[in-house]
């Protein structure tokens, strides 16, 4: 009941007006969102790097309905892989398929997303395409597989809790596509995903056994203690290189564990997320995690 509200409150215009414009509200949601500007993250990144992680920046924006907003989404995307470049920070970029205009017109959203691979590409940087919404889900798979025949650094993401992502996976596993699993963030229908959580956790587990065993430098997200120690046992049961995966989190979140795994040895990734449009992000991962939500309300009611 609670995740139903957060997820309805984060289309809210409403809540959104009020937490975007509270300055208690803004300094909390800090925790969580590196700052509005490319420099922000690239701070946050240079931090992140000296600890040992690798970082995934995410500018955060979807869903634009004009074709100047996809393309300004576009340059932006360009902008982060130059000053990735530049500063010669260790991070890659996730981009959003809505983001780049995929609900104007398909040409104009691959028009946008190969102006960035061919550009990705020059750079030697990873893009990863997130997984937005399940009506997002069945292009998503079918772009990054088209975009792979002439980009092999491009990858994209999976929800354990959709029942067609077994299918999914084991297509992308066949084409040497590296994929990031996460057990999914939006609202969804019965008919389409699970809706108890021990059934997206088993997912979750299948899924993550058939990326270590054969995916190609997969990205194990998430902030389960049960999950990744289920990995960490995979992988020393199967004689599985700590070299051969990577674990992801979300900035700001469970960040003992992060500096854990990185002394053990594993390669951690930091999702880091920046820009104006965090409201959304923010209430997603609030619905995601209690602690979270705790997190965030006590420092609006100092």
């Amino acid at each position: 009941m609670l995740k139903d509200s957060l997820l309805y409150l984060a289309q809210n215009p409403r809540m959104k007006e009020f937490v975007t414009h509270n300055r208690v509200a803004r300094g909390a949601a800090r925790r969580f969102v590196a700052g509005e500007a490319l420099e922000d993250a690239i701070a946050a990144t240079q931090t992140l790097n000296q600890r040992g992680m690798q970082v995934a920046l995410d500018l955060l924006g979807e869903n634009v309905t004009d074709a100047q907003e996809a393309y300004t989404a576009t340059q932006e995307y360009i902008q982060a892989l130059d000053l990735i470049k530049k500063t010669n920070v260790n991070a890659n970029v996730s981009i959003k398929l809505t983001a780049l205009g995929l609900d104007i017109a398909k040409d104009l959203c691959n028009e946008n997303l190969c102006t960035i691979l061919d550009h990705a590409r020059e750079l030697d940087i990873f893009i990863c395409v997130d997984m937005e919404g399940s009506l997002y889900t069945e292009r998503t798979v079918d772009t990054v597989m088209h975009m792979h025949e002439r980009y092999d650094m491009v990858g994209t993401v999976m929800q354990s809790y959709l029942y067609r992502s077994y299918k999914d996976t084991e297509q992308l596993i066949a084409h040497d596509i590296r994929i990031r699993l996460v057990k999914g963030a939006y609202k969804e229908p019965e008919s389409v995903a699970y809706q108890e959580k021990y059934d997206v956790d088993k997912n979750y587990l299948q899924l993550m056994e058939m990326l270590l065993a054969r995916g190609h430098f997969p990205a194990i997200a998430s902030h389960d203690e049960h999950i990744i120690n289920t990995a960490c046992k995979y992988v020393r049961d199967h004689g599985i290189s700590k070299s051969a995966f990577e674990f992801q989190m979300l900035y700001g979140i469970r960040r003992d564990m992060q500096e854990q795994l990185v002394k053990q040895g594993y390669n951690v990734r930091v999702y880091v997320p920046y820009g104006s449009q965090w409201y959304p992000y923010l209430m997603r991962r609030m619905a995601e995690r209690p602690a979270n939500l705790m997190f965030f309300m006590s420092n609006i009611l100092r």
